[in-house]
């Protein structure tokens, strides 16, 4: 059975580490002027800094807009497409 994927793209965009846009978020995890959680649809995703504002949440859309001055930007957990044994994959 072939499943429906309803995932929107996932992209970010950084301009002079001080504004950027992410998209294809699913849900904000945590969030203050330190560290801003997200989760996306290619894993989580931990952007550390200071002074971070969310300056437009629109989780309908899935976008997240911020600012302040970013020091780091992390995925961790796996992506989604590639969930699964390498068999079930290969077979598919």
């Amino acid at each position: 059975m072939e499943e429906k994927k309803n995932e929107r793209p996932h992209s970010i965009s950084w301009r002079d580490r001080a504004e950027g846009v992410v998209t294809g978020v699913t849900d904000v995890l945590s969030f203050d002027e330190n560290t801003v959680v997200l989760q996306t649809g290619q894993g989580m995703l931990t952007v550390k800094g200071k002074d971070l504002h969310i300056g437009r949440l629109e989780l309908s859309q899935g976008e997240v807009k911020m600012r302040g001055s970013v020091e780091s930007i992390l995925y961790s957990g796996s992506n989604p497409a590639k969930k699964g044994s390498l068999i079930r994959r290969m077979f598919q």
